[in-house]
Parts: structure tokens; sequence; C-alpha cells
């Protein structure tokens, strides 16, 4: 039998909240400059980075494919590259990293010899058929069996150019990993969406954003085409920004207690569309009725524990691309805000509704919240346990994908935290 998971007990607050934290670095960012250094012919340095499981899978799979990545510090990487991705000895295992999963298989096509690119048994349900059916439009042998990671990609050393067509409905990670291969081809390339509907479309500008600190050429036609000239890119210094998705628990953390969190950066320098969500959080308790949750998507679990404690319900809307993250986002905030009290959630198609002031009578006691291994299930349901008394979080450790020093911020801040038991 299986011992139990380790868990955490987190006592409600009794004061606000207040203090000043660092931001771990961003996610979305760190991934796409380590891959776009290790595209780079010369020695870039990337600073304020994320060091969590997410980002070190890749600058461990940049190593296996002759990639030189130092970590000088706790927020900095140095890349030395030819600017020339070799195949590795094996597979590329990344764990549960999307973007790592994502743009590692497009880049992979610009390597002369085989690469699979693979991770846990979570990453093995999360589609990518569509951006095989694309790679294989521009002539790449690449193939997922089940639809969903290990691919194995044949590379052929680079890329002859085209025009593909990707159906990016699923994920705007798609798009990103076609770009920023694209700009390592002998000729230009255009990508367009196969259908009206993206994934969080915020997050094509911060990838053309960072192609372009590097060097790349891209141009948009609209919301939905691009062109990418040859050219390849240049090594370069990278300043990345905070994580706008691990800023959301603060600024609720915040609003829940009435405190006074001070971030150490301004709202409005923020690129990432998580940031979004700042509005929302400062509407509390008197949040929207509707909330469109299509372009902050990782927000969203953060968004949908604070309507637990909101005035009025609140459904989310255009959250269908939560079934298909790390765990069933949707369905796992709904079950877990059930077992606290069954009348606190429900889904209804792919929304999920929250309804606020249940009845008290029906709150459970001595709640340990399943996180699927997810680490915004468990960083989100850390906001309702300074509410709520007697919650713990199970398997705690899964914030290391990319805020591993989310307990001890929230120690830090006067949260009293302990393991169970």
């Amino acid at each position: 039998m299986n011992a139990p998971l380790p868990c955490l007990s987190i006592e409600p607050v009794t004061a606000p909240l207040k203090g000043r934290v660092v931001l771990p670095g961003s996610k979305s960012v760190t991934n796409r400059v380590l891959l776009l250094a290790g595209l780079a012919r010369g020695t870039s340095r990337l600073t304020g980075a994320l060091k969590s499981d997410d980002t070190l899978y890749m600058a461990q799979a940049l190593r296996q494919m002759d990639v030189e990545v130092e970590q000088p510090d706790a927020t900095s990487f140095v890349v030395h590259s030819s600017g020339t991705l070799h195949a590795p000895d094996g597979p590329l295992f990344l764990g549960n990293a999307g973007t790592a999963v994502r743009f590692l298989t497009a880049a992979s096509a610009l390597v002369r010899g085989t690469v699979v690119v693979g991770g846990d048994a979570n990453m093995a349900r999360r589609p990518i058929a569509p951006l095989v059916h694309a790679l294989r439009t521009l002539g790449i042998d690449a193939s997922a069996p089940s639809g969903c990671p290990p691919v194995t990609i044949h590379g052929t050393g680079g890329l002859s150019g085209g025009a593909v067509e990707i159906d990016a409905s699923l994920s705007s990670q798609y798009v990103s990993a076609l770009l920023m291969m694209a700009a390592c081809s002998s000729k230009p390339v255009r990508i367009s969406l196969s259908g009206p509907h993206i994934g969080a479309q915020g997050y094509i500008g911060l990838t053309i954003a960072a192609m372009r600190a590097f060097g790349a050429s891209v141009t948009a036609g609209d919301d939905a085409s691009w062109t990418v000239a040859p050219g390849g890119y240049s090594a370069t210094d990278f300043r990345i920004e905070p994580d706008a998705s691990a800023a959301t628990y603060l600024w609720a953390a915040e609003a829940l207690s009435g405190g006074a969190i001070d971030i150490g950066f301004p709202i409005d320098d923020f690129t990432q569309p998580d940031a979004a969500a700042w509005r929302v959080i400062q509407s509390f308790p008197h949040m929207p009725a509707v909330i469109d949750g299509s372009q902050m998507q990782d927000a969203i679990p953060t968004l949908a524990v604070m309507a637990m404690f909101n005035a009025t319900p609140v459904r989310f809307v255009g959250i269908e691309n939560l079934r298909v993250k790390e765990c069933d986002r949707t369905h796992a905030l709904a079950t877990q805000m059930q077992r606290i009290n069954p009348a606190y959630a429900r889904e209804e198609g792919d929304d999920l509704l929250v309804f606020p002031s249940p009845d008290p009578a029906q709150t459970a006691k001595e709640v340990a919240i399943e996180t699927y291994d997810d680490h915004r299930i468990a960083m989100s349901f850390a906001l309702a346990a300074l509410k709520i008394p007697e919650i713990s979080i199970l398997n705690p450790g899964c914030v290391g994908k990319t805020f591993p020093a989310y307990w001890d911020t929230l120690r830090a801040l006067g949260v009293k935290i302990q393991p169970c038991g």
C-alpha cells in the first residue's frame, strides 16, 4: 500500500497580510528565451529567470542537444551555443512542462537526426496532434501515434520554408513553437490559423517580442497570420519580467485578507496576458457575474477560488482549454470546492459556476485538497485556506513546477503553515 501523500496544513489568517515579496521570473518568458538562446550563435545572459521544474527541464534538454547552459546564480542562465541543435543521445524527458514539450517538438525539426520528445504520465495525456500535423505539412517527418507525447521527429538539419495552417484552439503554444522554429528556415515561413479561435492570443505577442529581441524578423498580417523571415537568431542579454500568473496568488491573498502586499513590479509593466486578472481581483468582493477566461487561462484557478468569497455568484466562460492543462482544471476546481461544501460550485458544459455563501452547516471538516499533481490547484486552494479552517493541501511539492518558494512566501507574509499530523 502506498504511503499517504505529504501535506501542509494552513491556518486561516486573522489579520491583513502585509509585506514585500520577490516573485519568481516568468515561466512563459524563461522557456521562450532559453530556447531562442540555444538557437542563437554566441553567448546570451538571461537574468530574472525562473528556476523551477519546467525551466530546468528545458535547460537540461538543451544541454542534451550540445548547448552549454550555465546557472551562475538563483535567477540567471548563461547560454553558450553554436546556433545549431544536435541530436541527443536519448529521449528528451520534460516532465509535465507543456511549453518545453511543444517548443522543442518544433525546434527538433532543425536537428539532423532523430529526437524523441516526451514527459511524464500527465504529459502523455496532453494533446499535441495539431502541432505534429502542422510540422508534417511543412515536410517534417514527425509522429505522435496517440495524439499526445511522446513525439518522434526525424530532422534533416533545416527547414526550407513554406506556408502552414494550424488549429490553435487548444493552445497558442502550437503557434509559438512554429514561429520560433521558422526563423531558422532557409526561406520565409507563413503561419496562419485554420479557425477563428486561439488559446490566449497574448502569448503570441510574448513570443514575437522575444524573437525580435534575439534578432528575428516577424510580420503580423493580422491576428490570424504571421510571416517569419529567414535569418536565425543572434545571442543577446535579456531581462525576464516576474511571473504574472504567480502574482495573481499574491494579489488575491491581499484582497482576501484586506492586506497590502508589494510585489515590487508595477502592474502596467507586465506584458503577460494573466496580468489582466489584476483588474478583476481589484473588483473583489464585487467580481463580475461573468468572467471570460479565454485570454488569462492560468489565472482562472485563482479567480475561481476568490469567487467562493465574492458577494454574488460568478460564471467562468471561455475556459474549455482548462480541461487539457496539467489536469482537467475545471473539474478539479469544481470537485474540490464541492468537497469543502457541495453548494460551492457546479460544472455546466465547459463553464464553471461558483456560488459564494453556501449553508455553513454543509461545510466539511478537515478537508485535504487533492491537487492532481497540478501546481495551480495547490496554490489556488491555499487561498481558500486563508478563510476556511481545517483545509490542508496534499502533495504541496507540486508547486515546484513554477513557484518553488510559494509556501515560504506565504509564511513570510504571516500565514501559519505546517506539515499535517
